[in-house]
């Protein structure tokens, strides 16, 4: 690491807030925890102003850089959860792909998939340790730096979202290049999703064994999944990461960590979604609180759902919006989040209100009920 420090995944402070990871294993709260997506991010002038200098990569591989911007949300707001500084796209960059950072595009593969013959370029056998290590370093620095205020999250995307990125070369409103493997090369398209998911399942590991303290899976891009395809292609290997993790944590005598699942768009698939293995499902803002809750079950937490739009409500009307979701999900079982993550051009003041409003109007509920 730099300037010499190499920090180690033990003897971490105690843990002084727990009640995120309460709530994710369905335990009673005394309020509803909160953080949000995106959390560090470019909303803050403090994060612009670290990032001012470095590319976007450079800094991901920065395990100081990653800490330092985990780190900057949590000095302005009371939230119940970190979440580690990095990119779902560092899991491509460790098959071999080359992704770089273009300003006003965002990120550019290089040289993307185009036919099944391109598999053969990616490393089928990963290291993980050595691919990734810097993210390890980095959680392992912030558990160190957090001094057990709050839990710190480890991420990574899921399968079908990475193989999209990988296909697409980078955004696309249609996802048609990616979904046309799907119906045109189903077996090519189901070696890359299990090599997918053999890395992740392999990182996500080593982010606990680094000292993450639960896990999110982004599915970010399953909206575009009809729920066919869906079933097929991107919900068995949902199910085969939470099963496989949990499995390999036990046998490595490492800390069963509650794992998150956020599926964006994919309500469609929520019954599923809450049976695949996950204490936690994430959604975003299309659906109701209470038709969530009828399709999930008691046997899991919710985490959502606001969107994050209404943080340019004024900030009595995001008090308001925030007792709504509240009302809707229950303040048990239940984590407040947003239905997708912070937007550049937000007010961090506002994104304070709502943060103070969760912890308020839960409060309060909790108190009266």
């Amino acid at each position: 690491m730099e300037g010499g420090e190499r920090v180690l995944p033990k003897g971490f402070p105690k843990l002084k807030n727990d009640t995120f990871l309460r709530a994710a294993r369905g335990e009673e709260t005394e309020y509803t925890p909160v953080w949000c997506m995106r959390q560090a991010g470019r909303y803050l002038p403090e994060f612009r102003e670290t990032r001012a200098a470095q590319d976007f990569f450079a800094t991901c591989r920065s395990p100081k850089l990653c800490c330092e911007l985990t780190l900057q949300p949590l000095r302005r707001f009371p939230l119940d959860a970190a979440i580690i500084f990095s990119d779902i796209l560092v899991v491509p960059q460790a098959l071999g792909m080359e992704v770089v950072m273009v300003p006003g595009k965002g990120p550019t593969f290089t040289e993307p998939l185009k036919e099944v013959e391109d598999l053969l370029k990616l490393r089928q056998k990963v290291d993980v340790t050595a691919e990734l290590g810097y993210v390890f370093q980095a959680i392992t620095l912030t558990r160190h730096r957090l001094e057990g205020k709050v839990p710190l999250i480890g991420f990574s995307g899921a399968p079908w979202t990475l193989m999209s990125y990988m296909i697409e070369g980078g955004g696309s409103t249609t996802m048609a290049k990616a979904k046309s493997w799907l119906y045109r090369h189903p077996e090519a398209s189901h070696r890359l999703l299990r090599l997918l998911a053999d890395v992740i399942t392999d990182y996500l590991l080593g982010q606990v064994a680094a000292g993450a303290q639960a896990l999110q899976l982004f599915e970010s891009h399953a909206g575009h999944l009809g729920p066919e395809q869906f079933q097929e292609f991107a919900l068995p290997y949902i199910r085969d990461i939470a099963q496989a993790v949990k499995r390999k944590l036990k046998e490595a005598a490492l800390p069963l960590v509650p794992m998150i699942i956020f599926a964006k768009d994919a309500h469609y698939a929520l019954h599923d979604l809450a049976r695949a293995g996950y204490e936690v499902v994430g959604l975003d803002w299309t659906i109701r609180p209470q038709e969530a809750r009828a399709q999930a079950g008691k046997d899991v937490t919710l985490q959502g759902n606001l969107d994050p739009c209404a943080l340019y409500a004024p900030k009595e009307k995001i008090g308001e919006l925030v007792k709504k979701m509240l009302e809707g999900f229950g303040t048990q079982r239940y984590i407040a989040n947003l239905g997708h993550g912070l937007y550049p051009d937000m007010s961090p003041e506002h994104v304070g209100a709502f943060v103070e409003a969760v912890h308020a109007h839960s409060c309060h509920i909790n108190k009266h009920s």
